[in-house]
């Protein structure tokens, strides 16, 4: 009896990513692909591994036990596959990237597509979204997040691209209202909230003179993405808060204007941030050593 390692693979990803949909995103398979395999490792074992609903995958009492003894193993195999990688000259193969969108717009053209000229045969796999991952854990590379949301027992590059929150709104909004000197006179308007990832509103949060100051605003819309969010800021459906990126564009072409600057201080700068890998590949290396030239001023972007 013989198996492939995509199998066992795929059986640790489904544990990892919670179902097979999630699970073959994470491998770049087809969730038919997914599931043959871990049926087929079912037949050869002659026992379910997994009870599937509609709804929701669990693992059966022999698949936990299955997977507490293989796990050890595939990651044993992993190290002495990412040793043998770490050998190679020529950077080559795939880095995972995690980062908020903002983020990720920040370096895609300075940093990324620069990397990506200069080491044509490295995939870049670059994963966007709100929540906060354990980047280890989800199987990425890298993950860049302000410094103020760097895991503690990460490595971090500063990448030296400060952050700033933008309160816009278009300039018919203000046609026949008075325009908000301070936050609190916010509440008097209506406003396009936010949601964050785990659901919650998201509050909005000033500081000025060192006394910091969050509120609960209103208004007649709620999106839990920042580009609809801009998009009903832009058609003059209320107020908005952004990150600065975001609506640069828009400020500078007078599509927006921006409020209550003195009120939104620089954030955090962003980082790049890793686990501390001592077989790191070749085009790892070359990525991490692109990311401190860029941090110190030494990189021409293409």
């Amino acid at each position: 009896m013989r198996h492939s390692l995509i199998e066992l693979e795929a059986v640790l990803a489904i544990v990892r990513c919670g179902s097979f949909r999630a699970a073959a995103l994470d491998l770049g398979l087809s969730t038919t692909a997914i599931s043959n395999a871990v049926g087929k490792l079912e037949r050869e074992l002659a026992v379910r591994l997994f009870n599937r609903t509609t709804r929701s995958v669990s693992l059966t009492h022999a698949g936990r036990i299955f997977v507490a003894q293989i796990k050890p193993a595939f990651e044993g195999i992993q190290k002495a596959m990412d040793t043998a990688r770490s050998q190679q000259e020529t950077p080559a193969g795939t880095l995972r990237i995690n980062a908020f969108a903002t983020a990720a717009r920040e370096i895609m053209v300075p940093l990324v597509l620069t990397y990506m000229q200069r080491y044509p045969q490295v995939h870049i796999d670059l994963v966007t979204e709100g929540r906060l991952v354990d980047v280890v854990a989800a199987g990425f590379d890298l993950g860049v997040r302000r410094a103020d949301l760097v895991p503690s027992d990460a490595i971090a590059i500063p990448l030296g691209q400060m952050q700033r929150v933008a309160v816009v709104a278009s300039p018919g909004f203000f046609k026949d209202r008075a325009i908000p000197q301070v936050p609190q006179e916010l509440l008097a308007y209506p406003c396009v909230r936010g949601r964050l990832p785990n659901g919650a509103l998201l509050r909005w949060r000033f500081e000025k003179d060192g006394e910091p100051l969050q509120l609960d605003v209103e208004g007649p819309m709620t999106l839990d993405e920042a580009s609809l969010a801009r998009i009903a800021v832009t058609n003059g459906v209320g107020i908005g808060y952004l990150m600065e990126p975001d609506v640069r564009d828009d400020i500078a072409a007078g599509r927006l204007v921006r409020i209550l600057e003195d009120w939104t201080p620089p954030l955090a700068p962003l980082c790049l941030y890793y686990s501390n890998r001592r077989n790191s590949s070749a085009a790892f290396q070359a990525f991490i050593a692109l990311a401190r030239d860029f941090a110190a001023g030494r990189l021409t972007p293409p």
